[in-house]
């Protein structure tokens, strides 16, 4: 294909945008703040190492962190950016063997995070056929971000990624509009469902929300059992807690392996293809 063809593949693919802990220094083990919560067992400061980091950069507690009380470790999700910071904006170079990195290189970690973030967006942005009207302008958006991704570690610190960022966030609001314009609507009379809404604890059972403005949504343990979610704009919704045991979610746009780890699901939960079922959620396929 060439070039300038705004339909071309992104350079950089989803399965650099996931986390690869192996070729990571532990980043989001240390460069966060941890507050002691129902998701986090501690407080720790950012550049504080998490008493759980062992020396080669593993958690020494991995497979039983929700048990042990940091479900929210497994929540949280780098797109892939730790490994980026780690092996190609430091070329290899550890916080620990090479101490005068360390508040720099925890500085970038955020900023690039962020982008990645933003890459992942914009690669399903790039593959939506009623989002074409916009594929010219989404494709430069992304080469632009993957341009900041590979900036130097001086100039990934100093980046306004917020400005950056909404601009971005402009340009998926038009790509998610053109394509719920296009899709099936569902339930319109119930005025609670729209961007941005409080919806924390409400009971969605069985709702039909194909279609909806979702973006930013508080769904915070809202039920949300059999709810069809084909086409919806999740965006940003905190589905922390929420139950999607037997929900309808795919077609729907933007909406991440984050989202669904913070979430509870089952067996009969359905998903986008370039997502996983997490590991927490009941395999049986009448809920928790």
């Amino acid at each position: 294909m060439p070039d300038n063809d705004p339909t071309a593949a992104p350079v950089t693919g989803r399965a650099a945008l996931r986390a690869d802990c192996a070729n990571c220094f532990g980043l989001c083990c240390v460069a966060l703040t941890l507050t002691a919560s129902a998701d986090f067992a501690i407080n720790k400061d950012a550049g504080e190492p998490c008493r759980n980091l062992r020396d080669d950069f593993r958690c020494g507690i991995h497979a039983r962190l929700r048990p042990a009380g940091f479900s929210g470790c497994t929540v949280y999700d780098c797109f892939g950016a730790g490994q980026k910071v780690s092996q190609e904006t430091y070329g290899g170079r550890d916080w620990k063997r090479a101490p005068d990195t360390a508040p720099q290189m925890f500085q970038v970690f955020p900023v690039m995070r962020r982008l990645h973030e933003l890459l992942w967006y914009l690669t399903e942005a790039l593959a939506l056929p009623a989002a074409e009207p916009v594929h010219g302008e989404l494709r430069a958006a992304f080469e632009a971000t993957e341009r900041l991704t590979h900036g130097s570690a001086e100039d990934l610190a100093e980046l306004d990624v917020s400005a950056h960022r909404e601009k971005v966030a402009a340009l998926l609001q038009r790509a998610g509009e053109l394509v719920r314009s296009t899709g099936p609507r569902g339930n319109r009379r119930d005025k609670r469902i729209r961007r941005g809404a409080d919806l924390i604890g409400a009971r969605l059972q069985g709702a039909d929300l194909r279609g909806a403005d979702l973006r930013g949504a508080y769904l915070i343990a809202a039920d949300l059992r059999g709810a069809d979610l084909r086409g919806a704009d999740l965006i940003g919704a905190d589905f922390r807690d929420a139950d999607l045991s037997d929900a309808d979610l795919t077609g729907t746009l933007f909406v991440t392996q984050s989202q669904l780890n913070a979430a509870k699901g089952n067996a009969a939960t359905r998903l986008p293809r370039s997502l996983g079922r997490p590991t927490h959620w009941s395999m049986t396929p009448d809920g928790p």
